[in-house]
């Protein structure tokens, strides 16, 4: 008859090491999403927000065919490896200048068929090695060159399928484009929408002349200083122009008066 074995002392030191060989447990995959290592795949899922339960470690995300509308204030969770961001076919209305904050390392991003109308000027500071980005198909009828300026590893940019009004205010938007013709993609498709005259008229064709009418109205320090001390001077000088032309009127009148009693007989 066999007998038990007591354990001996070194079952007790045993129990650490084998804790330290178990194999780390894979990082949680939002519900109803597709996860592999280093990608997420959140599309077609209904999602009316973007989810938060990501692994620090994704590097891809797709988010497109979903109902999100606003990008609020830090929209995503830190996620220092992400490369790629795909957020086509929602219903992207507003993004927060904050909402891309811990995304530093983003090289493509796509924001291409939603209703984004405008861009606020900080919202892409924190992408500093974004390479690809796609706002095609939106309802951008301008788009201030300083979106774009925060880019500086920005390499291929589509614009197309917007509805780009060519007055006045787009001027700023042209001379960027002029500049950076190596970066803008589908150049052929950046069309007017307004005015009517103008409509699917090519950006890209319009010259200087085109633009002659548009005067530079911004002023400079020179012309604010001058305008400074010129206003307050001319002000008190219409007070006393104002105050003399009344005296004279009142001594006129008074003179008048005493005429007319010096001719009674």
């Amino acid at each position: 008859m066999g007998c038990w074995r007591v354990p001996g002392p070194e079952l007790p030191l045993l129990l650490p090491l084998l804790l330290l060989l178990r194999p780390p447990p894979s990082p949680a995959c939002p519900p109803a999403c597709r996860c592999s290592p280093g990608q997420v795949d959140c599309s077609e899922r209904g999602l009316r927000q973007v989810p938060w339960s990501l692994s620090s470690n994704t590097s891809t995300l797709w988010l497109g065919y979903n109902f999100i509308t606003v990008l609020g204030p830090r929209s995503f969770p830190p996620l220092p490896g992400l490369r790629l961001l795909s957020l086509p076919h929602n219903r992207l209305e507003l993004i927060h200048g904050r909402a891309l904050l811990g995304l530093g390392a983003l090289q493509e991003l796509d924001l291409s068929n939603n209703h984004i109308s405008v861009l606020a000027p900080e919202i892409f500071l924190p992408l500093t090695s974004l390479a690809t980005l796609n706002l095609g198909s939106n309802r951008l009828g301008e788009l201030e060159p300083v979106v774009l300026s925060a880019l500086p590893q920005l390499q291929a940019l589509f614009l197309q399928d917007n509805p780009w009004v060519c007055s006045c205010g787009i001027l700023p938007l042209w001379r960027w484009l002029g500049h950076n013709k190596d970066k803008v993609q589908d150049k052929s498709f950046l069309l007017c929408r307004a005015p009517e005259q103008l409509n699917k008229y090519p950006i890209m064709a319009f010259g200087d002349e085109s633009f002659r009418q548009c005067q530079d109205t911004s002023l400079s320090s020179e012309h604010y200083i001058t305008f400074f001390i010129i206003g307050p001077f001319s002000f008190i000088a219409s007070i006393f122009f104002c105050t003399f032309m009344g005296s004279v009127a009142v001594f006129y009148h008074n003179l008048r008066r005493e005429s007319h009693c010096w001719r009674r007989p």
